[in-house]
């Protein structure tokens, strides 16, 4: 065969030869972005419009986040705290109707409506229709969708939180795994404090709730008045856990505090939820400096409590008040013009 020949097949070898298939996919349909890595068998579904929420990862047809609404439709008409909400400007409670930053009270006008009650719960953020998706897309390493909300352009919002900023939102699945990314850019003339922080749910599905086991990776649990807030005392973790690494859920009812976060050689601070077979596993990235654990107990006969939530939080709750009052030292805050950025990663395996 000529040299000729023989070129001639080999093209025509790579011409009939199929590429591989595209792993991921990003895709916009109405209201819902979805992301799809084809080889581990995971779709993410997410819904810019109400609070830029994740509110579906399945895994093989499995779904591992808690979301009770039959439709997307029922859920914007009457939206809740599920998936996975962003909760801001501050994340739990406060110890008035008011926060300090910068040596300053500010006070919330409640005749606004969006903060409501004697301890403020969550911020006014969670289920808002104001955020804007900038980007849906995929490549050969993996899938994403960012959103932006520009916190200034709400007058309401800049009247009880008094700082300009904006914050970018990532969702990005590879691997079976989905990151999800926070970056904020304080476009105010002072220094703005971070406790912002997400509410997870999570569930497995091949075990109920009394048959789970956490693992909460932290060395300090904060204790709480009646009320949940912090009363600035601590203790060691095993106070609370006899065995922090396998503590059947079971035995607790949790709406608890942590910090002192242990870390892997990477800096992240791994929490785990885990059944018969099936895991998943969120992993704290640095800036995420505490965490609240919430599994309550069903209220009722039948009802749906069946998840945990594992909270990455900037700071503990009520962090900016604790710290005017000298009783918290780990408060974060963004120099004007400056960023603040980190994630969390949420591992599913044994679906």
């Amino acid at each position: 065969m000529t040299a000729r020949a023989l070129a001639f097949v080999l093209l025509s070898l790579v011409a009939v030869r199929p590429l591989a298939a595209q792993p991921y996919t990003a895709r916009r349909t109405g209201d819902v972005v979805q992301l799809e890595d084809a080889r581990t068998h995971t779709v993410v579904s997410i819904v810019p419009s109400v609070g830029n929420m994740a509110f579906e990862m399945r895994v093989n047809g499995t779904d591992i986040l808690w979301w009770p609404f039959p439709s997307v439709d029922a859920f914007k008409a009457n939206p809740a705290m599920s998936g996975v909400p962003f909760v801001g400007p501050w994340a739990n409670r406060l110890d008035e109707q008011a926060f300090y930053a910068n040596g300053k009270r500010y006070a919330f006008d409640m005749g606004l409506g969006n903060v409501r009650g004697a301890i403020p719960i969550h911020g006014f953020l969670t289920t808002n229709p104001y955020w804007t998706l900038v980007e849906t897309r995929a490549d050969r390493g993996s899938a994403w969708a960012t959103s932006r909300l520009d916190f200034s352009r709400q007058p309401a919002w800049m009247k009880q939180f008094p700082f300009a900023h904006t914050i970018d939102m990532t969702y990005r699945l590879q691997g079976g795994v989905l990151e999800v990314a926070t970056t904020i850019h304080n476009l105010s003339a002072e220094p703005m404090p971070v406790a912002i922080g997400y509410h997870p749910y999570f569930r497995l599905g091949d075990s109920r709730r009394d048959e789970w086991t956490i693992a909460v990776s932290a060395r300090t649990h904060w204790r709480l008045a009646p009320n949940k807030l912090p009363t600035g005392e601590t203790e060691p973790i095993e106070r609370l856990f006899r065995d922090p690494r396998a503590a059947a859920l079971k035995d607790y009812e949790l709406d608890d505090v942590f910090g002192d976060l242990v870390r892997d050689a990477s800096g992240r601070a791994v929490m785990s939820l885990k059944g018969a077979v099936q895991r998943v596993d969120v992993a704290f990235g640095p800036n995420w400096r505490a965490a609240v654990v919430w599994a309550p107990k069903p209220n009722a006969p039948g009802q749906d409590r069946n998840f945990v939530c594992f909270e990455p939080m900037a700071g503990i709750t009520n962090a900016m008040n604790l710290a005017q009052k000298g009783m918290y030292n780990e408060l974060q805050s963004i120099a004007p013009g400056g960023t603040w950025r980190e994630s969390f990663w949420i591992r599913p395996s044994g679906f």
